[in-house]
């Protein structure tokens, strides 16, 4: 379906039948299909019966997106919606495309419609309960994952120049993290003197609170 030039997709995925179907012998051939002989080999193994719900759900979805990439989709974004109650999943919507910038754009829309966002960022995941009641608990206030996007690049890219683009290209994928988390945190990093930056087209620093996507960086 996404085989020829600027054909993207995102499909419907019925979790909860997927997930009774799996080790179900009578619809085997079905499973097959969807994630091929060898993934559904591994998939049944993956799933004792010791397995919680919620990580049964990550690891029949993770499977599903892995075979999706062999299969030629080079970008792949699945969302989680849960039901009326937010008690147990409705459905996922999975996300295909061959192209970093559909991948980008899907990812940006599907970011802002999150119904819980954790320090700008998204957990691209639709609960009706989160979306009504936006109190927050403790947990929610000390929560800090660009903290942790922080501590990643600069163990990843130390020693590193690097524009800013092809860093939030190579990084960004298979992860929450949108263009402005990326912005956010490098900007920050660069007001600490924890990075050097500059525009290559005239060799000048961004202005503080100005950080671009033309900056090159240069990580201690």
């Amino acid at each position: 379906m996404i085989k020829d030039w600027g054909c993207d997709c995102v499909f419907f995925f019925n979790y909860n039948r997927v997930n009774m179907g799996v080790n179900n012998d009578a619809i085997k051939q079905h499973m097959a299909l969807l994630f091929g002989e060898d993934k559904l080999a591994k998939l049944r193994q993956q799933l004792p019966d010791s397995l919680s719900p919620a990580e049964r759900e990550v690891v029949v979805v993770q499977e599903l997106c892995d075979a999706l990439r062999q299969n030629g989709s080079r970008f792949v974004l699945p969302s989680r919606f849960k039901n009326d109650n937010g008690a147990r999943t409705s459905h996922h919507l999975i996300f295909l495309s061959k192209n970093f910038h559909g991948y980008e754009i899907m990812k940006e829309i599907v970011a802002k419609e999150s119904s819980d966002i954790k320090d700008g960022v998204a957990n691209f995941e639709y609960n009706p309960r989160d979306a009504h009641y936006r109190q927050g608990t403790l947990f929610d206030l000390l929560s800090r994952p660009l903290d942790e996007l922080q501590g990643m690049l600069l163990k990843k890219y130390a020693g590193r120049t690097i524009d800013f683009l092809e860093l939030y290209e190579e990084h960004s994928v298979d992860s929450p993290y949108v263009k402005k988390n990326y912005k956010d945190v490098l900007g920050a990093k660069l007001d600490a003197c924890l990075i050097s930056a500059s525009n290559p087209k005239n060799n000048k620093p961004p202005r503080k609170g100005m950080f671009s996507g033309e900056m090159r960086i240069t990580f201690t």
